[in-house]
């Protein structure tokens, strides 16, 4: 039975990514669909029926997040408390360098929909596929934005076939791994402004990183919302 050939996987996906196409990705936080050309981002923009004020997420490992990311030295320990000492998905936003090459080989069309006042919203830290897709995004300098693999507001996809089909037709290629790790919370990377430590969404391990910021930075996140029982949805 074959098993999961990850660095081919991720090669085929970049392939497609960097000739302009659509790539449904498997993240441990659950399936992206990313793209890394104007064109592809409004495709998966409009398929999904998102609303104008939504942004597209950047793929991003430690080097490019701190390559990238503009941010005090607190912002910087708590991706590195999150990500790398704990082990943990995280979505840190901050301020970016608009002179970095990768921020500078984003298409001007689609910085609207990916940059907010020139702060970007990375996911950081999302499995051994992420760790791989994003080497190639960065020595290429080439950027990779996208959200999740579903239709806007149906929620985190974890397994391909539960994907839309319209989701799908868009994509070029289909990187499919299987159940994803974080399948229970049925919620993507929690995302939080390093700027002010202010939660943007609750979403995978949140009772964790609220556990990390208050033990080591004194920070104390707000209760998860009503459903989020134990960390886990309902």
């Amino acid at each position: 039975m074959p098993m999961l050939d990850i660095p081919g996987d991720a090669r085929r996906a970049f392939d497609a990514l960097s000739s302009g196409g659509i790539a449904i990705m498997p993240m441990d936080v659950g399936y992206t669909c990313s793209g890394g050309s104007a064109d592809a981002l409004q495709k998966i923009f409009d398929t999904k029926g998102r609303t104008q004020e939504k942004r597209n997420a950047m793929v991003g490992d430690m080097e490019i997040h701190r390559a990238v990311h503009v941010i005090d030295q607190r912002g910087r320990d708590v991706v590195k408390a999150v990500c790398e000492d704990h082990g943990l998905p995280f979505g840190p936003i901050a301020p970016c360098d608009m002179d970095h090459p990768i921020i500078q080989n984003l298409e001007p069309a689609a910085v609207p929909g990916s940059i907010k006042d020139e702060t970007v919203c990375m996911l950081v830290n999302a499995g051994a596929f992420h760790a791989e897709i994003c080497r190639l995004s960065r020595e290429a300098d080439f950027p990779i934005f996208g959200s999740s693999a579903n239709k806007s507001m149906s929620g985190t996809k974890f397994r391909v076939e539960d994907i839309e089909p319209d989701i799908q037709a868009i994509a070029d290629v289909v990187i499919d791994h299987g159940l994803r790790k974080y399948h229970p919370y049925r919620a993507s990377s929690t995302l939080i402004d390093l700027r002010t430590l202010d939660v943007v969404r609750v979403g995978s391990s949140y009772e964790l990183i609220s556990d990390i910021l208050k033990r080591y930075f004194d920070h104390e996140l707000p209760p998860p919302p009503d459903g989020f029982l134990g960390g886990f949805m309902e």
